[in-house]
């Protein structure tokens, strides 16, 4: 499985932003079957990042990614570019705690 992490900052921290992020998300997961989640950084609330877990086809989602970012205009409201990272593994604990 792959997971994407893609994060950039945005001109401003507000609820248009957001709503619009948010909805990009929403269009991208009824398409893909992936649902991100939106985090922002903690000392910088202007760094935000998507996050896409257990993705099994990643030509086809990075397809989709790029049709609901270009829908949205999702570059009017970032500064920059946005970062993408990619990771391949299992998120599974690796121990756990014995009561």
């Amino acid at each position: 499985m792959l997971h994407y992490y893609i994060y950039y900052r945005v001109h401003s921290d507000d609820p248009e932003t957001e709503q619009l992020i948010r909805g990009m998300q929403v269009r991208l997961g009824c398409r893909s079957g992936q649902y991100g989640n939106l985090v922002k950084r903690r000392d910088d609330p202007l760094t935000w990042m998507e996050i896409y877990e257990h993705v099994s086809d990643s030509a086809t989602f990075e397809q989709q990614l790029a049709r609901a970012v270009a829908e949205f205009d999702v570059e009017m409201f970032i500064n920059g570019s946005r970062v993408t990272e990619c990771f391949s593994g299992e998120l599974a604990p690796t121990a756990h705690c014995r009561a």
